[in-house]
């Protein structure tokens, strides 16, 4: 039995999930980054995530070729910057609103948390790319997360 494309979007849309924001450095040495959906922990030892990348995301020709990517979990002031990585264009990062993690990936500054990770596997997913990464460093931070949840934006309650 398989169900429709509307069934599975409201479905899946009663999950809530943290925004994350992905970023890699490009062949041409350009940070780039887009909001993803699909992230989650995978493994405690090793300590593993995957991504999910859509095979016709802005960001796909150049994550296959990518050996690692950094995570922001953005806070839950950071609507608007989920909003921008989430455009249909390839968005770069201005070096004004991210830090560096210790393998020089871009993080964004004021984020819930910040992981790097070495890409470890890719498998082909359907319509998307799992991208499996190790996780090398990890910080978390006092600040709330933004949450997605039946199509819009959410605040945790405090």
């Amino acid at each position: 039995m398989s169900i429709d494309a509307e069934t599975f979007r409201q479905v899946l849309g009663a999950v809530p999930t943290a925004v994350t924001v992905l970023t890699i450095v490009d062949p041409s040495g350009a940070d780039r980054a887009m909001t993803v959906g699909a992230f989650a922990s995978l493994s405690l030892d090793p300590p593993l995530v995957l991504a999910c990348i859509g095979n016709d995301a802005m960001l796909a020709g150049a994550m296959r070729s990518a050996t690692r990517f950094g995570v922001s979990v953005l806070a839950d002031d950071q609507e608007p910057m989920s909003r921008r990585f989430a455009a249909r264009t390839l968005r770069d990062v201005a070096a004004s609103e991210c830090l560096r993690g210790p393998a020089g990936s871009a993080l964004l500054d004021g984020a819930s948390a910040h992981i790097e990770c070495r890409i470890v596997a890719r498998h082909p997913g359907g319509d998307h790319t799992i991208v499996v990464g190790e996780i090398e460093y990890a910080a978390a931070f006092e600040r709330p997360p933004l949450v997605h949840h039946r199509g819009t934006y959410s605040r945790l309650a405090t």
